[in-house]
């Protein structure tokens, strides 16, 4: 989702800080989340941002429709989308780390899991004030 915005013209500048926010901040979360998984001989998660197997259907997975309609939008109504759809996003990101903030074993996968609550609220927020403002 950032690096489509990031390619658009006529997006409002917060949002293109934002969008090189989250894309930086989430690399290394990816990285981190794939040694684990590495680690515990599991398959690696997907990077692409869609939810493949779930046909879009898991909390906070873009569809092929979210992101057509990003990709498709221009100026204001592209910013807007892409705050919406990453709420959205953000908001699934935080659902899931609770559960493994509720439930996890793994000390290093709680305490990744409560970073990124932590983090993405700070973001939700963020994207609540500039959607406000456009």
């Amino acid at each position: 989702m950032s690096d489509v915005i990031l390619a658009k013209d006529g997006i409002d500048p917060r949002v293109i800080t934002l969008a090189e926010e989250i894309k930086a901040a989430q690399q290394p979360e990816i990285d981190a989340l794939n040694g684990m998984l590495k680690s515990w001989g599991m398959p690696q998660a997907s990077t692409d941002g869609m939810a493949m197997d779930h046909g879009g259907s898991m909390d906070g997975m873009m569809t092929e429709e979210d992101m057509a309609a990003l990709d498709a939008a221009t100026g204001t109504e592209a910013s807007r989308l892409f705050l919406e759809q990453m709420i959205v996003h953000h908001e699934g990101a935080v659902e899931m780390a609770q559960i493994e903030v509720d439930s996890g074993t793994n000390p290093d996968a709680v305490a990744m899991a409560q970073a990124i609550i932590d983090a993405q609220n700070i973001e939700i927020e963020t994207m609540r004030e500039i959607l406000q403002s456009l």
